[in-house]
């Protein structure tokens, strides 16, 4: 696997915001700001719960296809690789990683059959657009975690997903879960989210490495970043975190990350959460407390490394 330099683009854009000329000149600012040379795309679709069994990849929540198609090829032409990871959400606001049913089927109760079915077709349909417009790799799900334990399901998955994808086939595990995956051997790539505590990333790393090692395949960091807020780099998953802007704090965090990664050659690269599809203003960067690194001294962090390595 060539290394990843990479940013998620515009997660969960809406119908309709990647075809304007903030998205355009966001894109142009990404390639010129930052040194990466790949990105993610991750379309969204809702669910209604965590125990729903049905998927909505067509609503106005969700990218069109035409916009999706249309930022591939833009993308490409300026030289980018890209890669597919379609996301569900709950429309409840409930994280994804809750989205559970029981084990075994029990009458007039949501099942997990009816859930893989309407979340095949989800992928499946972005699968196709993947192999169509020659994304180089395909990610077939995020955080994921209820989820996980149902195998058999997950191989169905991905082993239909191939059959529209001939590309590099993925899966976006949760932090702390690398471990809890078995079934790491019918993917070609291992990834996660890598929002671990600034101080924590060699032990982290080495509990991850027993993994990649165990499985023998490439990996790479799907997700991972910090917020520019007191007290993020010490929780950065969490997207909840109260307090005043800290944009050195961030900084902090990610040459920490970077640091420590680079010490380990099976760090196959990273895709940073993430890059908003409109930007807001430099005046407006020192109030920013998001994760968000446009303007802000994560930027150089990263630009930085980015232009160095491999």
């Amino acid at each position: 696997m060539k290394y990843i330099k990479g940013i998620t683009f515009a997660p969960f854009a809406h119908r309709g915001c990647l075809s304007t000329p903030e998205a355009a000149k966001s894109l142009d600012n990404l390639i010129s700001r930052t040194n990466a040379d790949f990105i993610i795309l991750a379309p969204a679709a809702l669910q209604e719960t965590a125990q729903s069994e049905t998927i909505d990849f067509r609503s106005e929540a969700t990218m069109s296809d035409e916009e999706l198609i249309h930022t591939i090829q833009a993308a490409q032409d300026r030289g980018l690789r890209v890669a597919l990871k379609p996301t569900v959400n709950c429309k409840n606001g409930t994280w994804r990683a809750h989205i559970n049913f029981f084990d075994e089927d029990v009458p007039c109760e949501p099942k997990w059959g009816n859930w893989f079915r309407s979340y095949t077709d989800f992928q499946l349909h972005f699968a196709e657009i993947a192999q169509k417009y020659g994304c180089e790799m395909f990610i077939a799900g995020c955080e994921m975690v209820q989820t996980q334990r149902r195998e058999e399901e997950w191989r169905r998955l991905i082993a239909d997903i191939r059959t529209e994808f001939s590309g590099s086939v993925s899966y976006n595990t949760d932090k702390y879960q690398e471990h809890n995956v078995n079934w790491w051997d019918a993917v070609d790539v291992i990834s996660s989210s890598g929002y671990y505590p600034i101080h924590d990333w060699e032990r982290q790393l080495d509990r991850i490495e027993a993994v990649v090692k165990k499985f023998g395949k490439p990996f790479f960091f799907a997700e991972c970043g910090c917020m520019s807020t007191v007290g993020s780099n010490l929780v950065p998953n969490d997207w909840t975190v109260r307090g005043d802007v800290d944009l050195q704090g961030q900084a902090d965090w990610y040459d920490a990350m970077f640091s420590a990664c680079e010490k380990r050659d099976w760090v196959g690269g990273f895709a940073l959460w993430d890059w908003a599809w409109k930007q807001y203003s430099e005046e407006q960067m020192p109030q920013n407390k998001g994760y968000d690194i446009y303007r802000k001294p994560a930027e150089k962090i990263v630009s930085d490394f980015y232009r160095k390595v491999r």
